[in-house]
C-alpha cells in the first residue's frame, strides 16, 4: 500500500492496522514520522494504534528505536570529558543516590530482588562465581578502594607499603596500607567485617582478626585508621574518602596523638 498525505482519514479502520502494522511495526517508524507522511498529527496516529490492539512502544524503547535507526544521536557516544567534569558527573550521581527516601530505597531494592529472583539457577551460579573469584583476587591484589587510596597517597607525597607484610610479628595478617614515615596503618573494610555477608561463622572469625589486628597495631605505637566500606566503591566516594583521610593524615603530622587517641574510623557515608 504505497502512503499519501490525503489517504488516511478516509481509510477503514481494517486498513488504517494494516498500514500501522506496515510503518509502525515492520518498518519501526515513528507515531511522528507516520503522522508527517499521513498528513495528520501524532496523538491521531497513537490513538489509533491503540484503539486497533498494536502494540505500543514505550518511552524506553522509543528512545532505543531512535538510537538504532539513526534518527537521533547517542548523547554521550563519542565523547570525550575531562576528568573534572567526570568528578562532577559522579558527585551527582550518589548525591542523587543519598538523597532517596526509604520507600523509594525500598522499591529499588525489591526491583533488584525481583529481576535476580528472574534468572535460571545457572544465571545464578554464573554470577555468584564470578563474585566469589573478585572477593578472592581483591584479598590478594586489593580492593578498588584500596588501590584508588594507594594511587592518591602516592601522588600527593606519600610513603606507602602496600598490604605489608611480616610487620606484625608471629602472624600472617597483613596492613592494607602502611605509611612507615608517619607510623600510621590504614585499614579498608568492606562489608563481611561487620555484617555476615558469607554468613555468621565467617563474620565472627573476620571481627576476631579485625581484633586482633587491632592490638598488634595499636602495641607497636602505631596510629590505626580504619575505613567502613558500605556502599559500592566509584571514584567520586572515593575522593570523599581519600579528603577525610588527608585531614586526619595532616593533623597527625602537626600532633601525633596520644595513645588513648591513635584509633580513628572513617565511614563512607561521613559527612
Amino acid at each position: 500500500m504505497t502512503v499519501s498525505k490525503i489517504s488516511y482519514k478516509n481509510l477503514s479502520d481494517s486498513n488504517k492496522k494494516t498500514l500501522l502494522e506496515k510503518l509502525y511495526i515492520d518498518q519501526q517508524k515513528s507515531f511522528a514520522d507516520i503522522a508527517d507522511m499521513c498528513d495528520t498529527y501524532a496523538n491521531k496516529i497513537r490513538r489509533d494504534a491503540k484503539k486497533l490492539g498494536l502494540p505500543i512502544r514505550d518511552k524506553s524503547e522509543a528512545q532505543k528505536n531512535a538510537l538504532i535507526t539513526g534518527k537521533h544521536k547517542h548523547p554521550t557516544k563519542g565523547k570525550q570529558r575531562d576528568q573534572k567534569t567526570k568528578e562532577k558527573i559522579g558527585l551527582s550521581v550518589m548525591e542523587s543516590w543519598d538523597n532517596l527516601s526509604e520507600n523509594e530505597l525500598t522499591d529499588r531494592k525489591n526491583k533488584a530482588r525481583a529481576a535476580w529472583e528472574s534468572l535460571s539457577e545457572d544465571e545464578k551460579s554464573e554470577i555468584l562465581s564470578k563474585a566469589n573469584q573478585a572477593v578472592r583476587s581483591a584479598s590478594k591484589t586489593g580492593s578498588k578502594l584500596e588501590k584508588f587510596l594507594l594511587e592518591k597517597l602516592i601522588k600527593n607525597g606519600y610513603k606507602v607499603d602496600f598490604h605489608k607484610e611480616q610487620f606484625l610479628v608471629n602472624t600472617k595478617l597483613q596492613i592494607d596500607l602502611f605509611l612507615p614515615t608517619m607510623n600510621v596503618a590504614i585499614e579498608v573494610d568492606g562489608p563481611s567485617h561487620f555484617e555476615p555477608v558469607w554468613g555468621d561463622d565467617s563474620l565472627k572469625k573476620n571481627i576476631k582478626y579485625d581484633n586482633k589486628k587491632t592490638g598488634l597495631i595499636l602495641g607497636k605505637g602505631l596510629v590505626l585508621i580504619r575505613i567502613k566500606q558500605t556502599r559500592d566503591f566509584s571514584k567520586s566516594r572515593g575522593q570523599l574518602i581519600y579528603t577525610k583521610l588527608a585531614e586526619h593524615l595532616q593533623n597527625i603530622k602537626n600532633k601525633f596523638p596520644d595513645i588513648d587517641k591513635r584509633t580513628i574510623e572513617i565511614g563512607d557515608t561521613d559527612g
